[in-house]
This record gives C-alpha cells, structure tokens and sequence, in this order.
C-alpha cells in the first residue's frame, strides 16, 4: 500500500515491498523474516517500528508466502484507500472480535456505543482528545471521522488546524501490545499520525498523558489481562479497583470545561469503602450530569453489567453536580448478541432524551416510574450512601418469579464477581508484604 499510494518514506530502504516481491524461493522466506525484525528493531520511523515490535510470521513454506505476496502484489491499494480502507480494517478488526476463540474481543468496544457516545460529545475541531485505554482505537478514529464529517475533511480548517488535527489532537495509551500494534495500524490506515504510546495509564506512564478537552474511554473490566494492580501515586484515593483508579485518572485528567464520557461496569456505583469516597469526589469536581445502563450481551463477556458516565470537569472543585439523570437501556431490553446484534437505532431513544447539548444541558423531562429517563437530585444520591446503582423499571421476564436468566448468563456474572473479589485480596496480599 505504501508503495502504491507513494508513501514509502516512512519505510526504510532495503526493506520496502519491491525488495519482497524481487526476490524468490527460500530467500525470499529469510528475507522475509529478517524485515520483520528489522522493521521491529531498527527503524527510524517510530510508528513503523512499534508496528513491527515482535511481529512474526506463522508461514513456513517459501510456496506459500510467495502466493501471498503475488497475490497483495495484484492488489490495487490505490483505489482500496479511495474506498475506505481504514473503514475495511475496522470491519476487520470487528470480525475478528465477534470470535469468542481470538480473545480479541477484549480490546473492542461495541462500534454502534462508540458511535453514539461521540455523536453525544462532539468533539469539536482544535480540541486534544484522549483515550487512557486506547485498545485499537475505536473511540479516536470515531471522533477523527465525525470532526472530517463536519468540516468536509478538514478542508474547513486553517493549515494549521489541519495540521493539529492530523499529528496532535489525539493522545492516549495501551497496555496490550498486540492491540497497540492493531490500534497503530488502524490510525497510520486512517490518515492519523498522533501519538498514542504503549504504556500503563495506571502507573506513571498516565501521569505524562497532558489534560484534555475531550476524553472518550472503555478501560478494561479488570480481568488479569487488564494489566497489573494500579502504583499511581498521586491519586487522592488508593484503590485496587481498576476502574475505580481509571475513573480517578479521568476526571482529574480533564481541563476544567471539558467533557467525558466512560464505559464502567456497575461495581463502579455502588462499591463501598474507596468506591463511595470517589463518586462523591467525582460529583464534587464535575457536574455528572448523565448515566446510561447498557444491557448485557454487548460485549465478549455476556453476564458483565456496564454504564456510561457523562460528566463535564467543572471551573471549581466543589459542588459541580446537582443532579444525575439515569437512563434505563437494560431492562426488558432484547438479550443482545449474534443473533440480535447491537445497532445504532437501538440508541435513538436515549439520544433523542439526552439532547444536543454534549453538557447535559438541553431540556429533559423526568418520564417517571413507568418510563426510562429519571432525574435525581444530588441530594437523593447522598441519602443513598452515594449509591449511583438505581433502578426503577420492574423486569418482566421475572414477573412470574422463576424466569431466570441464561446459564451462560447467571455464570458469568458469578465469574466476574469472583474475580473481582480475586483481585482485590491480590492487592491486599501485595499491600501488607510491602508493608513487612
């Protein structure tokens, strides 16, 4: 593609396709795998070479890499990019998660949530989004695509806000690197040459992540492949609860004015202990205006339960949010998943509630006990114990008081509490044998 499209600059000399396709039989098998580890080692280009980083090679007859290259080689890369190809690798890279067996599906957001959860924020031109969980980068391709919506491909903007656009209005980090690799190739596919590194937002890597105007987020569910117990050590509350430290890092990393929107599940909401003291600081530094509840089935692990928080960083630290408004997308809400795939139509409704302000300021109307949309004053939270787990709509399926749930369901649900329970007795463990 890069030889096509004539942008092999950014790949060094000696290592371009025509040097593949040049050569035949075993050499060019070695030839092969020594590029790869070159471009993975010793490149210039730190985007190519964190691509490359540890790339290897699963084919081990000369015949058949050699029919693969002819075949890309007949490819006309040209016209794939004209037709979107950053498009075609994120169906890709949806496919590819659908798999229960890649495990790919960790690193991948829902793109219909994706889409609504930027239509919602408006990320506007100018502005630095930020992504801390970045995975393949769902969210930043998401706004870079509505930001070239609104400004027939940038060529609304100035030079230099064109230029901002393309090489700093995105940052963020990943910690996986298979995924950080998908994520790099999904930008470079994308015309996007921001920086987004390969790091533990909650270790002092997150510390160097600059404050944002817009940051769009679904850090991981907590599972050991999420990454190590967080050692941030400027955070006000200690926690092993990793979504509880990326919820830290999140309202503390807006600039005041700016906005976010974050996928969580609902331990987030009601934990007791660290969990309680976060919300209400949460509630004190940002107006916290909105609370979406997902229903289960939208993502690889079918019993996890998870929301959307909307919330703007306030100008002060105090008493930014008077009241929350809670929407209800779970409750006898079809089971979501192969067979009744998620889509964009599914989140009409509540866009049509929400409203065009990305604050939560248009005017709402509480539909009471019988509808989805409720309003609930900060008051009413704090007489709670700042239990931001509510729900009001009766479910149906359990009316007759033995509809329980799928297996499969009911399962999960009991794994996701276990190892929740897992982790933090790990962080336990870990916090007295550093104490001794």
């Amino acid at each position: 593609m890069a030889q096509e499209t004539l942008t092999e600059k950014q790949i060094p000399e000696g290592c371009r396709w025509g040097d593949l396709v040049s050569k035949d039989g075993i050499d060019q098998m070695n030839f092969y795998r020594e590029t790869l580890l070159k471009l993975g080692t010793s490149s210039n280009m730190p985007q190519v070479q964190a691509i490359f980083a540890n790339a290897q090679t699963a084919l081990k007859k000369p015949q058949i890499l050699n029919k693969l290259v002819k075949s890309i080689d007949e490819l006309d890369w040209y016209s794939a990019k004209e037709e979107g190809l950053g498009d075609l690798y994120e169906g890709l890279l949806e496919k590819n998660a659908s798999e229960k067996k890649s495990g790919a599906g960790q690193y991948f957001t829902p793109r219909p949530l994706i889409d609504c959860m930027v239509e919602l924020i408006k990320p506007q031109p100018g502005e630095l989004t930020q992504d801390p969980a970045a995975g393949t980068g769902g969210f930043l391709i998401a706004c870079d695509r509505y930001i070239k919506r609104h400004t027939d491909d940038l060529f609304d903007l100035s030079e230099a806000e064109q230029s901002f656009q393309r090489h700093q209005a995105f940052c963020g980090i990943e910690l996986v690197q298979d995924a950080h690799r998908l994520l790099l190739m999904n930008m470079l596919l994308h015309g996007i040459e921001s920086t987004v590194s390969l790091g533990d937002t909650l270790s002092g890597d997150g510390q160097q992540l600059p404050k944002a105007d817009v940051i769009l987020t679904n850090p991981p569910f907590g599972t050991k492949k999420g990454g190590g117990l967080p050692s941030r050590d400027d955070f006000t509350y200690s926690t092993s609860n990793k979504q509880l430290a990326f919820l830290q890092h999140i309202y503390r990393g807006l600039k005041p004015g700016g906005r976010a929107a974050v996928v969580l599940p609902d331990n987030v909401l009601f934990e007791d202990s660290q969990g309680k003291s976060i919300r209400a600081d949460l509630m004190d530094k940002c107006n916290l205006h909105t609370i979406l509840r997902l229903p289960t089935g939208i993502f690889y692990a079918q019993g996890v339960k998870t929301n959307v928080l909307f919330f703007q960083r306030g100008k002060t630290d105090k008493g930014n949010t008077k009241s929350v408004w809670f929407y209800d997308m779970r409750t006898n809400m079809p089971a979501f998943g192969k067979r009744t795939p998620l889509t964009k139509e599914h989140f009409k409704a509540f866009e049509l509630a929400y409203g065009n302000d990305p604050n939560g300021g248009s005017k709402r109307v509480d539909e009471g006990e019988l509808g989805r949309f409720r309003c609930f004053s900060r008051d009413d939270v704090a007489k709670r114990g700042e239990n931001l787990d509510i729900s009001w709509l009766r479910d149906d399926s359990l009316q007759s008081g033995d509809d329980l749930p799928e297996p499969d369901v009911i399962a999960a649900e009991i794994m996701s509490k276990l190892q929740t329970a897992l982790e933090e007795m790990e962080a336990l463990t870990a916090l007295l044998e550093g104490e001794v």
